[in-house]
């Protein structure tokens, strides 16, 4: 499959194909302006001179832009008044069509497209680990343990081995011991020759039996990232590894951009996606509920002005819907008037942008309002204890993939994933170890799912996952996967202390014609047979369930 084209010749592209279409649109405008005596046509004047006044600029041709909103606002002010135009109004008007024509023809040279930040990052997360530990059974035992959250570890017991050893350049991460035979520092000592000689450009942690001041200063200076107190937690290792190594991007942000002129909405899809931001176009906004239940958007980038409905009346429809209330809504337009701006964002909008706009400006607008508003879903839908989504933003999750599956008549897995005898565990350990439990169950499902799949606790002991585009047979394999990888963690009680836990698991498989509910239920039934099955184990519900048969039937795996 061959490369897509660069930023740079997309844009190329889009300026060419602009042009070529220049002549047809004046065309048009001529065509409607002579047709102006007819109320009818007027809106239609209007509206080819706000697109040309909105997307000249951006494609080289700026005194059109400026020509085409003079325009724009002289048939505006004559539609206010309900009234055609007057005879020194279509003078002024034929000059400026005129004025049009001319400036089709007279493009700019583009200046070089601006340096745009772009991610780098690889597609895949880093997860081998260097591990350098004298006693083999600690050693061997983490290996374990790392390996369960999908982590890939090579041992070395000496320093020494360390330093002779070419560094992998997937290496995520050292985890280096503070003593050794070699020495009561020889750990931090190594770390620092190799810092020396610029051959490790990855974090370390230290861990150590020692908790003194002299140890935790050698850590540090030798750049250290952190330091953790033998006997090793595996959950708090954990979460600084993942602190420290992901290398995979946060979700994309999306963006929503509703524009009917379709080359400058492309324009600034391209923009967008040269830093990495996600987008879908609407060029006709009477289909926008499908694309805001596809897309999910986190900003929509919309103009003020379309055929069948304005922006403004669009942004009072999305804020109608729960889901959408608090997603920006960031108008892209050439209106100037500033009542009718306040108008407009009293219906439901955040902002302006004025058209045209240079990419720099966009991606820099967009960019820090997509910013405050993940900080804020995040705090509003996160569970505070495991960082998961909580329990009304899961609800949420399910009830959008339904509906997506349903339109693409596409299949998802629910799974209903339950601590088995966690009031045992708090009762013996305390609701401190309990929680620790949680936390290292929820690390597991974010480390070991895909990032597409959807993961909450939606209380107390009881976690769901939604598995987009999986059928039964992917989603009981995988989570048999998950069960067996979560029974083999030691849970630690206290310095001395360890102990394992398990979970059951009802699965359902989305049938065409089921709702939300009807699926989760489904999966909950399955989870209760589990449960009476003896627990630590998957079980998948019987489709036929839903048709009320009351056969109690469901296939156990």
């Amino acid at each position: 499959m061959k490369d897509s084209p660069d930023i740079a010749e997309q844009l190329r592209l889009l300026r060419e194909n602009y042009a070529q279409q220049l002549p047809a649109k004046l065309a048009q405008m001529e065509d409607a302006f002579r047709q102006c005596d007819n109320m009818v046509e007027l809106p239609n004047l209007r509206h080819l001179a706000h697109s040309l006044a909105g997307s000249g600029a951006t494609f080289g041709y700026p005194a059109l832009s400026v020509a085409a909103r003079q325009l724009e606002t002289l048939v505006d002010s004559a539609l206010c008044d309900g009234r055609p135009l007057t005879p020194k109004e279509s003078d002024t008007a034929a000059r400026l069509i005129k004025t049009l024509g001319r400036e089709a023809h007279n493009p700019i040279v583009p200046a070089p497209a601006p340096a745009l930040p772009a991610s780098n990052l690889p597609e895949t997360e880093r997860k081998l680990i260097y591990l350098v530990e004298d006693d083999a059974s600690l050693a061997t035992d983490l290996m374990l343990q790392l390996g369960h959250f999908g982590y890939i570890v090579k041992s070395f017991e000496t320093p020494k081995q360390l330093l002779e050893t070419p560094v992998d350049p997937t290496l995520a991460a050292v985890l280096m011991d503070i003593v050794f035979p070699q020495g009561d520092l020889a750990g931090p000592e190594a770390i620092i020759q190799l810092a020396v000689a610029k051959q490790l450009r990855t974090p370390v942690i230290f861990f150590s039996s020692r908790n003194d001041l002299t140890a935790r200063l050698a850590a540090a200076r030798a750049g250290g990232a952190a330091y953790l107190v033998k006997p090793v937690d595996v959950g708090e290792l954990i979460s600084r590894l993942d602190s420290l190594v992901t290398d995979l991007p946060p979700e994309p942000y999306r963006v929503l951009i509703v524009d009917d002129n379709s080359p400058l909405a492309s324009h600034n899809a391209v923009t967008l996606q040269s830093v990495g931001i996600s987008t879908d176009i609407v060029t006709d906004p009477m289909t926008i509920l499908a694309h805001l239940d596809d897309f999910k958007p986190d900003l929509v980038l919309m103009d003020m002005y379309m055929p069948g409905c304005t922006g403004a009346e669009l942004a009072a429809v999305i804020r109608q819907l729960e889901n959408y209330v608090l997603v920006p809504i960031v108008y892209l337009s050439t209106e100037t008037d500033t009542d009718r701006r306040l108008i407009a964002m009293q219906l439901g909008a955040d902002d302006f942008l004025t058209k045209p706009i240079t990419p720099e400006h966009l991606i820099s607008a967009v960019s820090t309002r997509l910013r405050r508003y993940r900080v804020l879903r995040s705090h509003i839908e996160q569970d505070s204890l495991t960082g998961l989504l909580n329990h009304a933003a899961t609800k949420d999750r399910l009830t959008t993939e339904t509906a997506r599956a349903a339109r693409q008549q596409g299949v998802f897995c629910l799974a209903v994933l339950d601590l088995d005898h966690f009031k045992n565990v708090n009762d013996t350990y305390g609701h401190l170890i309990g929680d620790s439990v949680l936390k290292n169950l929820a690390e597991l499902l974010k480390r070991r799912l895909r990032r597409t799949d959807i993961v909450g606790r939606i209380g107390g002991e009881e976690f769901v996952v939604i598995l987009p585009d999986t059928d039964a047979k992917q989603a009981i394999q995988l989570l048999n996967e998950l069960r067996e990888a979560f029974s083999l963690v030691r849970q630690r009680a206290s310095r001395d202390l360890t102990f394992t836990t398990t979970f059951s698991c009802g699965i359902a498989e989305y049938q065409l014609g089921a709702n939300a509910n009807d699926t989760h239920l489904l999966a909950d039934q399955a989870l209760y047979q589990a449960k009476q099955a003896g627990r630590n184990r998957v079980i998948l519900a019987n489709s036929d369930e839903r048709k009320g048969d009351g056969s109690g039937a469901f296939h156990a795996l």
